[in-house]
C-alpha cells in the first residue's frame, strides 16, 4: 500500500466520529443554553464534513459548497447585520456550487415532475410572501433573492435522488426557521437547536447524496465485472 493510500486509510474512520462529536457538543451546548459551546463547536462541523467528503472521493463543487457554507456559519456567529448579509452571501455562493454540482452528476429524470415544481413554487412565494412584511426594511430584497436561490438549490438536489432531495428540503426549513427569527415571529424553545438540528442533517444528506450518485456508476461496472481472469 502507497503512503498516501495508508494515510487514508488511517483518517477515514476518525472524520466520522470526530464529526458526530461535534455535532452532539453542539446540539447539547444549545440544548443547554451554553453559547460558548456552540461557538467553539460550529466552526468545526463543515470543515469536517468537508475533508471526509473529499477523502471519500466527493468533488470539489460539493468541498467549496461545505467550505462556504462554513464561511456563512462563523459570519452568522455575529448578530450585526453586515455580518448577516455577508454570511447570507456565502451561503449563497454554496448554493450556486451545490446547483452546478447537481446539474453535472444529477438527472432531470428524477426531479418528480411539474407537481414537484409547483411545490416548491408556492413554498417560494408563500414564505416570502408571508415574512416581507415583518422583516427589516434592508433584508427585505436579499432575503427575497436568497430564497430563490436557495429554493432553486432545493429542488435541484431532487436529481440525485431522495437523500439529496430531502437535505435540500431540510436546508429550506432550516433557513426559513432563521428568516422567521429575523422576522421577530414566534419561536419554538430553543430556536437555535431547530435551526442547527436542520441545518447539520440538511449538509450532511446532501454529502451522502452526493457520494452515492458519484459512487454508484463505479460501483454498477464492479457487480457487472466478470470474475473471471
Amino acid at each position: 500500500m502507497s503512503p498516501h493510500r495508508e494515510r487514508l486509510a488511517r483518517v477515514l474512520p476518525v472524520l466520522p466520529v470526530l464529526f458526530w462529536a461535534v455535532v452532539v457538543a453542539d446540539l447539547v451546548s444549545l440544548a443547554g443554553g451554553y453559547a460558548l459551546g456552540h461557538t467553539l463547536a460550529k466552526p468545526l462541523l463543515m470543515p469536517l464534513l468537508a475533508l471526509h467528503a473529499r477523502v471519500c472521493g466527493g468533488p470539489r463543487l460539493l468541498v467549496a459548497a461545505l467550505l462556504l457554507g462554513w464561511g456563512g456559519d462563523v459570519l452568522l456567529l455575529s448578530h450585526a447585520d453586515a455580518a448577516f448579509l455577508a454570511g447570507m452571501a456565502s451561503f449563497a455562493a454554496g448554493h450556486i456550487c451545490y446547483l452546478v454540482l447537481f446539474r453535472r452528476y444529477g438527472s432531470a429524470a428524477r426531479t418528480g415532475g411539474a407537481w414537484l415544481t409547483g411545490a416548491y413554487g408556492i413554498a417560494l412565494v408563500a414564505t416570502v410572501a408571508l415574512l416581507w412584511p415583518d422583516l427589516p426594511a434592508g433584508l427585505r430584497v436579499p432575503v427575497a433573492g436568497y430564497s430563490l436561490l436557495l429554493t432553486a438549490m432545493a429542488y435541484g438536489a431532487t436529481r440525485l435522488g431522495l437523500v439529496a432531495g430531502a437535505g435540500g428540503a431540510l436546508f429550506m426549513l432550516s433557513d426559513t426557521l432563521i428568516a422567521t427569527g429575523v422576522a421577530d415571529w414566534p419561536q419554538l424553545p430553543r430556536p437555535d437547536f431547530w435551526i442547527m438540528l436542520t441545518y447539520i442533517a440538511a449538509q450532511f444528506l446532501l454529502v451522502r447524496g452526493t457520494l452515492d450518485e458519484r459512487h454508484a456508476p463505479a460501483t454498477a461496472y464492479r457487480e457487472v465485472r466478470p470474475t473471471t481472469p
